[in-house]
This record gives structure tokens, C-alpha cells and sequence, in this order.
């Protein structure tokens, strides 16, 4: 079972990532809610937008402060799991 999960708009990734094995991992198939998984499907387009456009600073900022309200709405959502956040922009951990 995972125990630890990223939340990242890696551009060939669901968006949620086992955070130890590093694998993708779909996000409907954990248990996350309907609206969750489909608000997360929406920012991951998102993060692709950005990618094709050389990562913007603003959104990437805008994209982040999404994915950490993401992160946090699936921990709310999974409960003992810890789910972080991974800024594909900035190439770093946030959370």
C-alpha cells in the first residue's frame, strides 16, 4: 500500500506520484473523490500549458499554490497517507 504520494504536474504523469517508488499512480484508483480527481485532471492540463510555454514565472506560481491545495484536499481526502506537493516549474519539493 502507498503510504506517501506527490501531487506533480510532471507532463507524462497522472499528477499524483508514489512519493518512495516514484511510479504514477492514477488518481481514481486510490480513493480520491470524483470532484478531486477531476480537479486535478484540470491542473494537470494546465501544467502542460505552462510547460509548452517555457514555464512562466506567474504561472508557475499560480500553478503551484493550485497544487498545494490540491495536496492538501487528498490528504484531507486519503487520511493517514501524506501527500506532498512537487513544483514541476521550479524543480523542487514545495511541500
Amino acid at each position: 500500500m502507498i503510504a506517501d504520494l506527490l501531487i506533480d504536474g510532471m507532463l507524462s504523469g497522472t499528477g499524483m506520484r508514489d512519493a518512495i517508488a516514484g511510479g504514477y499512480v492514477l488518481p481514481g484508483a486510490i480513493g480520491l473523490s470524483a470532484p478531486l480527481v477531476a480537479d486535478l485532471a484540470a491542473w494537470q492540463r494546465k501544467y502542460e500549458d505552462a510547460h509548452f510555454s517555457g514555464f512562466p514565472v506567474d504561472a508557475v506560481a499560480a500553478l503551484d499554490e493550485e497544487g498545494l491545495a490540491l495536496a492538501s484536499r487528498a490528504q484531507r481526502e486519503l487520511g493517514g497517507k501524506n501527500v506532498g506537493y512537487f513544483s514541476n516549474g521550479r524543480m523542487e519539493r514545495l511541500a
